[in-house]
């Protein structure tokens, strides 16, 4: 089966599909498990507020069985980035990988999202009381909301501004926030979010919202990067990955990275867990980035997922 096919074979409902600044080629996790998959590490991200993030990350979007051997898995082979969400219903399987892994936790960076259940159900404390205590009880690296529910973003970015100042959340953030969401929201933070995490991929590109996001200071953070597999039998990017003797993933994931973007990836295939991570030894030309550029056909992986009209 291709990867195409085994992505698409694995993937389920939409609903929680989810799943800056400029970051120094020289900072790197020094402590990652080498064996063999990267040429060099994963780069470390530069947040506003400082703190760092590494570039590319492991997505565990639709995995609710065995969540804790992908991640083991995943830092196995030396993913430090680990995307998870309270719609995912996997956060303790998550942290149960990351301590299978041998790993400590100040070495890894775990984000989490508050889910626009809770967000309606005026359950937001509750819910992140949950899952801190699902992801290990100290501290949560990154929080995001994971949809901007209209009329309850104030009082959940409130209440996340709170648990960052307790030091329970180290930073906050926004997935699915178009550029009027953010507008309105810097009205009245304090605490200005760090990252947006939006869906981007070659047929999805998001230019207008990346660049306006980039512009604020916030980083962007691509999911679903290669559009649930079907980014992968594009016949332009297969020409290209040819070229380059590369798969058409990491073509893919090479372009986020070069667009100064931070990207998700998710599998259950560890080969496919080293193709991704294996992008850092070799450059896109800016030819062949602009033609990447140009394959966007500003096609969701689903129209579900607008952030001005979503059903969830």
């Amino acid at each position: 089966m291709n990867r195409s096919n085994f992505i698409k074979s694995s993937a389920g409902l939409a609903g929680f599909l989810t799943i800056g600044k400029s970051f120094a080629a020289t900072d790197f996790f020094s402590n990652r498990k080498d064996n063999g998959t990267a040429e060099k590490d994963v780069p470390l991200f530069s947040l506003n507020n400082g703190l760092k993030m590494p570039q590319l990350g492991f997505g565990t979007w639709t995995l609710t069985d065995k969540p804790d051997q992908y991640v083991r898995e995943a830092i196995e082979v030396g993913f430090r980035l680990i995307d998870t969400a309270q719609g995912y219903q996997n956060e303790a399987g998550v942290f149960k990988g990351i301590k299978d892994s041998g790993i400590a936790r100040k070495d890894v960076f775990i984000t989490s999202k508050v889910g626009p259940d809770v967000m309606r159900n005026r359950s937001v404390k509750e819910s992140l009381d949950i899952s801190l205590e699902k992801l290990g009880g100290e501290y949560i690296d990154l929080m995001l909301i994971h949809w901007p529910v209209v009329d309850h973003i104030q009082e959940t970015w409130n209440i996340m501004e709170e648990y960052v100042n307790k030091g329970l959340l180290k930073s906050i953030g926004l997935s699915n926030f178009n550029p009027h969401h953010i507008d309105d929201l810097l009205k009245y933070a304090k605490i200005k979010p760090v990252l947006n995490q939006i869906e981007i991929h070659p047929t999805f590109s998001n230019m207008e919202n990346t660049g306006i996001t980039l512009y604020k200071d916030i980083a962007v953070e691509c999911w679903s990067p290669l559009a649930s597999g079907n980014d992968l039998d594009n016949s332009v990017l297969k020409s290209i990955a040819k070229k380059y003797d590369r798969s058409v993933a990491q073509i893919i994931l090479r372009w986020d990275m070069q667009r100064g973007l931070i990207s998700v990836t998710r599998s259950t295939n560890v080969a496919h867990m080293k193709e991704d991570i294996n992008i850092f030894d070799f450059e896109l030309s800016p030819t062949d980035m602009s033609i990447i550029n140009g394959v966007n056909i500003n096609q969701r992986t689903s129209a579900k997922n607008d952030p001005d009209n979503f059903p969830w």
